[in-house]
C-alpha cells in the first residue's frame, strides 16, 4: 500500500512539474543540429532574443526563471535556495512567465 501511494504521488508530481515548467535545458541535447531549423542563424537570434527578454524582468523573477529552467530546481527547491517562502517563489514565476510570453509574442517569435 505504502508503494503504491507514493508511485501515485510521484506520477502526481511529475504532471504538475510538467504543467509547470519545461525540462531543464541541456546544451548538449539542444544542439544545433537537434533543432528544426537547422539554421544556426535563427538559432542564435532566438536565443538573443530570449537572453535579452530574461534581461528585461526584474532581477528577483529572472533568478526563478533561472534557477527553474536552467538548472532543473522545482519550485520549492528554489524558495530554499533563496530562503523566500514558497508562494512568493510561485508568484515571481507565474508573473515572469507572463511578462516574457508578452515579450516574446512582440517579437513576434511564438507560435501561439
Amino acid at each position: 500500500m505504502r508503494a503504491k501511494t507514493r508511485a501515485i504521488d510521484r506520477l502526481r508530481a511529475m504532471r504538475r512539474r510538467e504543467k509547470t515548467f519545461v525540462a531543464p535545458v541541456d546544451e548538449a541535447a539542444a544542439s544545433v543540429s537537434d533543432h528544426p531549423t537547422k539554421n544556426p542563424g535563427v538559432v542564435a537570434e532566438r536565443r538573443g532574443l530570449v537572453r535579452s527578454a530574461l534581461d528585461g524582468l526584474p532581477e528577483p523573477q529572472r533568478r526563478v526563471v533561472e534557477l527553474a529552467f536552467f538548472e532543473g530546481l522545482k519550485q520549492s527547491e528554489i524558495a530554499n535556495r533563496l530562503g523566500e517562502p514558497l508562494g512568493t517563489v510561485k508568484t515571481r514565476a507565474r508573473l515572469a512567465l507572463e511578462r516574457l510570453r508578452s515579450l516574446m509574442k512582440r517579437e513576434g517569435t511564438t507560435q501561439a
